[in-house]
């Protein structure tokens, strides 16, 4: 019997009991599907043509809540007081500063709550909690403070082209607000999506402006009739009918704690070890994959997620997409990965920390990453870790890869190895994430005995590093995705023109089932 406590309904304990799985991460799925099934019921009978802005924005937040109490109970509480005591920030302390007290105010209302979570009340049974919308919640909040900063405070001529397109000339309303932060097509898993797109969304205005190419250029398609989100909804449905069978059979079977494991360690070879940590990171992701993905699809089979026509006159719905598994899968590089797991955080601490950093700005990114995730030390060992492995990667990158560009069968050989290398890398770096605590991380990296850390100091103190002036082209300068240059390419998997912060690890840890970072 799953005897997994949850903070919210024990409404479905006997389909808990009789699928073996914890209530929590039942009560998470059956809302999501509910929420699919809510959002077919959105698009179809309160489409924007049909039915006024005001009732979308009532229907969506009531329907977010109704969640997020259904899944969490009472805590859910917190989504409204964080929500609540940034909006009056915003209305009361004006533009020039709110910003900076409302991303303060987020950041350590967030923290705080993790704290409890984690040291003073025992939640480490639950594999989800109410922290982990509060993650997407943050995003949101502090996404548009800057966004209101930048459009009704600072110049055009201030702004870099995407502030200037993602800016908000008007101060939202409460209603407004409570609905880009709470709607029912994100709350539980996200992902974040900007004001202005969620805005057009609830407005109908679609026809009026799409988004297209690097830049985010706008261009007017009124001409066309209204895109179908079905075959786009169909396709993410079935790789979320996949990921999770893959989690319910194969993951479990691949525990990361057996790469700690005494036995294993004393009695495997280096080759053996090498696999296991492989295939276990492997097993680990399916369940954001599954997690992602859905959360992806209830917002297309609402009609939000539309991101215009690519050149064979194809909708695309990936305006919010948060990862891209064939690209993931087939990294060759650090950054690539990185480039396409948890797009849309990237994208965050991209807008409000690396884009705005005065000094510094890699490892403010990295810092503001770590904080966001949680509290567990294990995740500031990956994070410490992964800036080592962005940094080392580069340096070879740039000193080694024109090496390889030709002919064809030097460049196979390259990418086959330097798939290999980025697997392992990547796969090094956030078992710590997983095992959460500070003992079993060093245990696991005492029995590599650092290889990979020594290895990647090497490479930095022994191969020269290209500096880059600073203001230019400064998305080369850290992992920090610039999603829409990159959605242009989206399907090269050599291709690694894209960069994004330092997402080693994805969001929501333990809303494990319900998303995350990278863990893994």
């Amino acid at each position: 019997m799953a005897t997994t406590s949850t903070t919210g309904s024990t409404l479905l304990q006997p389909l808990s009991n009789a699928m073996q799985l914890p209530i929590d991460q039942v009560n998470f799925v059956v809302c999501q599907l509910f929420a699919l099934l809510a959002a077919v019921w959105f698009r179809t009978y309160l489409h924007s043509s049909r039915t006024s802005s005001f009732i979308r924005h009532i229907v969506a937040t009531l329907l977010g809540l109704y969640l997020a109490m259904f899944c969490f109970g009472w805590y859910a509480l917190h989504f409204l007081v964080q929500s609540g005591i940034s909006y009056c920030i915003m209305i009361i302390l004006g533009v020039e500063n709110m910003h900076k007290y409302c991303f303060l105010f987020a950041i350590g209302y967030l923290t705080v709550c993790q704290i409890t979570r984690v040291y003073i009340f025992d939640y480490g049974q639950y594999s989800a909690d109410f922290s982990g919308p509060m993650m997407i919640i943050t995003q949101k909040i502090t996404s548009l403070a800057y966004e209101i900063h930048d459009g009704m405070f600072r110049k055009d001529e201030e702004l870099t082209p995407s502030q200037r397109d993602l800016a908000v000339r008007r101060m939202p309303s409460l209603l407004e607000y409570l609905s880009y932060t709470c709607n029912f097509l994100g709350i539980l898993a996200g992902p974040l999506c900007s004001y202005k797109d969620y805005i057009t969304f609830i407005e109908g205005r679609w026809c009026h402006l799409t988004q297209s190419g690097e830049g985010r250029k706008e261009e007017r398609q009124c001409d066309r009739t209204e895109p179908s989100p079905n075959v786009a909804v169909t396709q993410k449905l079935v790789v979320c009918g996949l990921s999770l069978l893959f989690h319910l059979t194969v993951s479990k079977t691949l525990s990361v704690e057996y790469n700690i494991d005494e036995h294993f360690q004393a009695t495997a070879s280096w080759p053996t070890k090498v696999i296991y940590l492989y295939v276990s990171l492997l097993a680990a992701r399916p369940k954001y994959y599954f997690a992602w993905t859905l959360a992806d699809a209830i917002n297309n089979a609402a009609g939000f997620g539309f991101r215009g026509y690519d050149k064979n006159g194809e909708a695309r719905w990936d305006l919010i997409s948060n990862l891209r598994i064939q690209q993931i899968e087939m990294s060759t590089s650090f950054k690539m990965f990185l480039d396409n797991w948890n797009i849309q955080t990237a994208l965050w601490l991209k807008r409000v920390c690396y884009e705005r950093a005065s000094f510094s700005p890699t490892l403010q990114t990295f810092i503001l990453s770590a904080v966001w995730h949680g509290v567990y030390p294990g995740y500031y060992l990956t994070f410490l870790t992964g800036i080592l492995m962005t940094l080392a990667a580069r340096a070879v990158r740039n000193n080694i890869r024109h090496y390889f560009v030709e002919p064809p069968q030097r460049k196979l050989f390259y990418d086959v190895i330097t798939w290999a290398v980025t697997q392992i890398a990547i796969s090094y770096t956030v078992v710590p994430f997983v095992l959460l605590s500070i003992e079993p991380s060093f245990a696991f990296y005492s029995s590599w005995c650092y290889c990979l850390h020594c290895a990647g100091i090497l490479v930095i103190l022994c191969l020269p590093v290209k500096k880059t002036p600073r203001g230019k082209n400064r998305a080369d300068l850290v992992p920090l995705s610039q999603s829409k240059k990159f959605d242009e390419q989206e399907h090269s998997l050599g291709h690694n023109s894209f960069s994004t912060t330092n997402n080693v690890c994805s969001q929501n840890q333990d809303i494990a089932s319900g998303h995350s970072s990278l863990k893994q």
